[in-house]
């Protein structure tokens, strides 16, 4: 193609070919539309964005949709803050599902501890930890997870050596369990990992393969001895408020006879007053009535009643009329 000259103040220029106009129109379009998609983003709703500007930290945004500056000037990292990670020790879960698979590896150099009576002990358990502060887990802590787990695996193995076997392995594994979260905590809050420890626990707790069968037998006798202690306890729970309620009904039961035979005889005592004082008002009218109602009390008792004068000399022909007809 022929080139084109201008004569611009006395000099020449030459004109820019008109073919290569879509080239241009079309690397400029790119351009735009490259930082049109770079400067767009969006947070999803379990997570935070973290914008660096030429590396350094500039902001934390939440979720949703949102504008930066273009890709080489802004950048964004995100970061899931409401997920539960974790991490295990001793022991590996290759896949979690209905019948949980482990992995086969040996992870004894986690697990094996020494306790504080000086026995060996294997101590699986799991640290369960959640995103609090964005930007101190992603700037001021060169690998997070390393830190966990070297800072976990060492408050482990000191809780575990202030307690005994016994303790470490049956008694108070919950209690050890949150004292080594408590420090855990601690250090890393000391060291701004940004974490925060959910929960730790501990998943098995077993004594060295060597040790194990001797280890069963002592589990075996021990939970023989607390199965007598809470038979006994049975019955001594079912015994003794039996006898305190049989104990309650007989006082009960004198308190009552005791009771009613105070009432009864301050009855009588009283009825002997008002007698006697109607005795004292009229004394031969109240021998009267004694008299008759001691008599008319005794002939109801009586079936067959004689009844005589006085002057009768003999009672034989009375007595002899008994049985026989009289004309």
């Amino acid at each position: 193609m022929k080139k084109r000259y201008i004569n611009v103040g006395g000099e020449t220029l030459e004109l820019p070919d008109p073919g290569k106009k879509p080239l241009l129109y079309l690397a400029v379009g790119i351009v735009v539309l490259f930082i049109l998609i770079s400067s767009f983003y969006t947070v999803g709703a379990d997570e935070v964005g973290i914008i660096q500007r030429f590396g350094a930290y500039a902001r934390t945004t939440e979720p949703g949709l949102h504008l930066k500056l273009p890709w080489g000037i802004e950048s964004i990292k995100k970061v899931k803050t409401q997920r539960v990670f974790k991490e295990e020790f001793g022991f590996r879960t290759v896949r979690a599902d209905v019948r949980t698979q482990y992995s086969s590896g040996d992870f004894r150099s986690e697990s094996l501890m020494l306790t504080g009576d000086l026995n060996s002990a294997l101590v699986e358990w799991i640290v369960q930890y959640r995103i609090k502060d964005p930007k101190n887990y992603l700037f001021r802590v060169r690998d997070v997870e390393s830190t966990i787990r070297d800072v976990s695996e060492s408050v482990m193995r000191q809780v575990v050596g202030d307690h005994s076997v016994d303790e470490v392995i049956i008694l108070n594994r919950k209690d050890i369990a949150i004292e080594a979260q408590l420090e855990m905590q601690k250090l890393l809050d000391d060291y701004e990992t940004g974490v925060n420890i959910v929960t730790v626990n501990l998943q098995d707790v077993n004594p060295p393969t060597p040790v194990q069968p001797a280890f069963n037998e002592v589990n075996e006798a021990r939970q023989e001895r607390e199965r007598i202690i809470n038979e006994a306890w049975k019955a001594y729970n079912t015994a003794i408020p039996r006898a305190r309620g049989r104990a309650e009904q007989v006082v009960l039961e004198a308190e009552g006879y005791a009771t009613n035979r105070i009432n009864r005889a301050q009855g009588d005592a009283d009825r002997f007053i008002s007698v006697w004082q109607e005795y004292r008002k009229a004394k031969d009218v109240t021998r009267t009535r004694f008299y008759v109602e001691t008599m008319e009390e005794i002939l109801n008792t009586i079936p067959n009643k004689i009844v005589v004068d006085e002057e009768m000399k003999s009672f034989l022909p009375l007595l002899q009329l008994k049985g026989k007809e009289v004309k």
